[in-house]
């Protein structure tokens, strides 16, 4: 028994030493780039970013995919703000395809965390929120992740960093997050889709995302979350 402990020890602390570098060079890199990244530094590239996009889409959509993971997966802010860049930038269905798969790759990276390395701080700050969580899994299955992902009362963090201590699998937590943030997603890459021009969004505020369209967008957004619960409580199988 001691031999295989030990044998556990090294893994576990490799894997803990692999997470921090990771998460220290992202957040360096997140660092580094926090200033170019910004919308007023966008807009003042911006003929070249749509250059860019034209000359190389694929490698455009490649590093745009590697940045939404890295900010979603490590909860980093400014997931919003690239969601409606994403769709300005590569239009809605291109835009939705990189963002609702990078959104769900970055939820399972943060979930894998959660799991893999920081499993017993996290037990120790959410123990009682962890025994919700597997009451209602073990009552409702899938269904209730689903619910907390397409009605986003509890912060999308909290949900992978709690669900990655519960016996969930790594693969319904994918289709259920996938599926369940894919009707918010879609409504803000539709605004930023909608939006002209980064100058105009940059000059004018927020103020600047208010077409029509985006308007009709911010409705359905407030109207969503009260349709999703009437679905789910339609569709969802009753407790034995």
């Amino acid at each position: 028994m001691s031999n295989g402990n030990h044998a556990r020890k090294p893994r576990f602390w490799l894997r803990v030493a692999a997470g921090v570098l990771f998460v220290a060079a992202v957040l360096l890199i997140y660092a580094r780039f926090r200033d170019v990244l910004s919308l007023t530094a966008l807009a003042e590239h911006e003929d070249a970013l749509r250059h860019q996009l034209s000359s190389a889409p694929l490698r455009a959509a490649f590093w745009a995919t590697v940045l939404y993971v890295a900010v979603t997966g490590l909860s980093l802010p400014g997931s919003l703000s690239l969601t409606i860049l994403y769709g300005w930038y590569f239009g809605f269905w291109r835009g939705l395809l990189l963002v609702s798969f990078g959104s769900t790759a970055g939820a399972t990276i943060a979930f894998l965390i959660s799991r893999w390395l920081l499993h017993v701080p996290l037990e120790a700050r959410f123990g009682t929120q962890l025994a919700k969580f597997n009451e209602s899994l073990k009552r409702e299955g899938p269904f209730y992740l689903l619910t907390l992902r397409l009605i986003p009362v509890v912060p999308f963090f909290f949900v992978n960093a709690v669900m990655g201590l519960t016996p969930i699998k790594i693969r319904t937590y994918w289709w259920a997050s996938q599926l369940g943030m894919l009707p918010a997603s879609a409504i803000y890459v539709y605004g930023g889709a909608s939006v002209p021009s980064l100058k105009s969004l940059a000059e004018r505020g927020v103020s600047g995302m208010l077409t029509p369209q985006t308007m009709a967008a911010l409705v359905l957004l407030g109207v969503f979350p009260i349709l999703a619960r009437i679905v789910i409580q339609r569709i969802r199988p009753t407790p034995v």
